[in-house]
């Protein structure tokens, strides 16, 4: 597992002292102006850009295509640690941003969550970092059971803010909007983002979303090595294909071959290989792939439990065959399907401004779609707030699921339903958490839209940042453009009711890339199809999965029911909806089961260090 990680400290003599405390043997290390620690940690050449201007120590950390003479011109205009507000603001990429200013310290990831920031206590001083589970081992921190019940009890889909809270006792993460600030040794936390208001048209929007990628693609060759990227066939991973191959020629595509006969991924895929001719294409077929569900019971993480189980192995194969391609960073579409594919809040302001089109498009998704017409009119007629929404999550959390045909109209993206083996204990936590949560929620924007969509974002951003890592093993560094703030940004700025609707699929991302990805791509309607081969892959891994709950960690915490669990697996499958659900309670199981351990691995021992 991953070692890579790093420890802000504040310009204070007792945080040089917490410096001892850092769980890399053979850290690295930069300096606040005063020669105090103030990056600590391990990462991998191109990882960290940090310059210095007079008293001003500057520091971005991730994907910032940003030389180190443009970063130190701009840190030579910062006077205070707010002046950074402009900074952040204007960077492309997706990356952590550390300042030291004269004794002031701040730190922050981006604006979707896929740089994450957490911080706590240690002897007297705030200390900070880009993992949670760096801070539990300076520490000591164990576990916190609710937070562990909260994802087990809903099924590990939960929205920020709950799904921001970090599985270790005594850890804070502040919203990915806010930033960590440092008065001496005291830290506070001060929004930093807030999204644009949604004002320009399709046709403008457009222009300002291909300005905003081709921006993005622009620096993402790596300096050592060659770049790769998916090509599933499908919009998002093909735009960026071919945005990418104006800088790379040489680009390396790839892509899993499909073991399911609807799936028409190939077809597209070919299209879009025909054209990038100069560049090389990898396909893997599926006997050549590790069944799904394959190394089920190996613990990917040690900072919280991994959400893709069922593709772990896939995703190590993948990664090692890239890396033997001489790929470094491997660029991927994740992110697409949440920023193209608008959600269904926006009915509830289009219907106030525009009745009559509101009533069209729900007209529309009526036949497409089967929606009922007269229940969605009146529960759009009824928005409620968000506080209302987080309670009838409560009260909602043991019914039955909703009926499959009703849009997500709320102010959420998905219902949260426990499973059958969540205990009663699991339960009542959940349930009590969930209430105090609409105790003190605020919406991530006035604007329904947009508050799903940063819903969306934030929800699944903390999942791909630990896929990263499982390519960082092997060496090579994942990508994701469309987790770019100024790519979201870009997004955001405009009217969803003219890019949304039940006529054209991802019509913003397709009008944006006219003329560069192929018309027959852009006019795609489908999306590739899994479910049966996820099936499969259950029914040959079930006897080790069966034997991995046998003695469950879960169960000794009082969180699942084996017996319970047991049943469903062996009962016949209908659907899929049981191998979604169990997909990230194994993830639970053998994150707890690896974060008790008398050994623990997640202590990033000397030889974890110099891996």
């Amino acid at each position: 597992m991953s070692s890579a990680g790093f420890v802000v400290l504040p310009d204070t003599a007792a945080a040089a002292e917490a410096r001892a405390a850092v769980p890399w043997a053979s850290p690295q290390e930069f300096s606040h102006a005063s020669g105090r620690p103030w990056l600590v940690g391990r990462w991998s050449p191109g990882d960290i850009t940090a310059v210095a201007a007079g008293r001003v120590r500057l520091a971005v950390i991730g994907v910032c295509p940003v030389t180190a003479s443009r970063l130190t011109e701009l840190a030579a205009r910062i006077r205070r640690v707010s002046d950074v507000d402009a900074l952040a603001a204007a960077l492309p990429g997706s990356c952590h941003v550390a300042a030291s200013v004269d004794g002031q310290v701040r730190f922050q990831g981006s604006a979707t969550g896929l740089r994450r920031v957490f911080h706590t206590g240690l002897n007297q001083v705030d200390v900070a970092a880009d993992r949670a589970d760096v801070l539990a081992a300076m520490t000591g921190a164990g576990i916190d059971e609710a937070t562990l019940a909260l994802r087990v009890a809903t099924g590990g889909f939960l929205p920020p803010p709950l799904a921001d809270r970090p599985l270790w006792s005594g850890i804070s993460a502040p919203a990915p909007d806010h930033c960590l600030v440092w008065e001496r040794d005291r830290v506070r936390e001060v929004r930093w983002w807030q999204p644009p208001a949604p004002e320009l048209s399709l046709a403008a929007g457009a222009e300002a979303v291909r300005k905003a990628l081709v921006g993005a693609l622009e620096e993402r060759v790596p300096g050592n090595g060659r770049l790769s990227s998916d090509l599933s066939g499908g919009m998002d991973s093909t735009s960026l294909c071919f945005l990418a191959a104006r800088r790379a020629p040489d680009l390396v595509t790839f892509r899993w071959g499909e073991a399911e006969a609807g799936n028409d991924d190939a077809a597209f895929a070919a299209r879009a290989i025909a054209v990038l001719d100069r560049a090389e294409h990898l396909v893997v077929p599926p006997g050549e792939l590790p069944p799904l569900f394959t190394d089920a019971d190996d613990p990917a993480d040690s900072e919280e439990p991994y959400p893709f189980v069922r593709t772990l192995a896939r995703t190590r194969h993948t990664a090692r065959l890239l890396a033997g391609t001489g790929s470094r960073r491997h660029l991927a579409g994740h992110g697409g399907d949440e920023l193209f594919t608008p959600f269904p809040g926006y009915l509830h302001g289009l219907l106030r401004r525009r009745p009559l089109t509101a009533l069209r498009h729900v007209r529309g998704y009526a036949a497409l779609k089967r929606w009922p017409v007269l229940p969605t009119m009146a529960a759009l007629a009824r928005p409620g707030d968000e506080a209302a929404w987080w309670r009838a999550q409560a009260e909602g959390l043991t019914a039955p699921p909703p009926p499959r045909r009703r849009p997500a109209l709320g102010w959420g993206v998905w219902p949260m339903r426990a499973p059958a083996w969540a205990t009663s204990a699991a339960i009542e936590a959940t349930r009590a958490a969930l209430r105090h949560t609409a105790s003190r929620v605020r919406p991530l924007s006035t604007d329904l839209a947009q508050h799903q969509l940063l819903v969306a974002m934030r929800s699944s951003a903390p999942w791909y940042r630990l896929l990263a890592r499982v390519f960082a093993d092997a060496g090579v560094q994942l990508d994701s453009p469309f987790f770019d703030d100024r790519v979201v940004e870009a997004v955001l700025a405009v009217r969803v009711h003219e890019h949304a609707g039940p006529w054209r699929y991802k019509p913003l991302l397709a009008e944006a890339m006219r003329g560069v990805v192929p018309q027959a791509v852009l006019g795609r309607s489908t999306k590739g199809e899994f479910s049966d081969e996820a099936n499969r892959g259950l029914r040959r891994n079930l006897p080790g999965i069966l034997e991995l709950f046998d003695d469950s960690a879960l169960a000794a915490h009082g969180l699942i029911d084996p017996g319970e669990l047991r049943a469903r697996l062996l009962a016949p499958q209908p659907d899929n909806a049981t191998s979604i659900a169990l997909e990230p309670l194994i993830g639970c199981e053998t994150w707890l089961r690896a974060a008790t351990r008398p050994a623990l691995a997640w202590r990033f021992d000397a030889r974890a260090s110099s891996s």
